[in-house]
C-alpha cells in the first residue's frame, strides 16, 4: 500500500488555529468532509480516512451542511433489505 503524506511547512501549522494535538484528526476530517462533498470520495472511504463511525459522519456532514449524495441506486439497495429483513 501506498501511503500519501501531505507535509505543512512549520509557518502554515503554526497558523493553524487547532491545538497541535488536534491537527492531524481535524486535517483528515476537514479533507474527508471536502473530498466527499466533491464526489471524489465515497461516504464509505470518507468516513474512513475521518476515523469515524458511519452515525459520527452522517453527523459531521449535517453540522457542516453538506448534502448526503443518496441515488436511485441506493435507494433500491436500501429497499431490498428492508424486504430482505421481513
Amino acid at each position: 500500500m501506498r501511503a500519501v503524506v501531505l507535509e505543512l511547512p512549520p509557518d502554515v501549522r503554526e497558523a493553524l488555529r487547532i491545538p497541535v494535538a488536534e491537527q492531524e484528526a481535524r486535517l483528515r476530517r476537514e479533507l474527508a468532509i471536502r473530498l466527499y462533498e466533491k464526489g471524489l470520495l465515497s461516504f464509505g472511504k470518507a468516513r474512513e480516512l475521518a476515523g469515524l463511525s458511519k452515525w459520527e459522519f452522517h453527523e459531521l456532514l449535517a453540522a457542516e451542511g453538506v448534502p448526503r449524495h443518496y441515488d436511485l441506486e441506493e435507494l433500491e439497495a436500501d429497499l431490498q433489505t428492508l424486504e430482505d429483513l421481513q
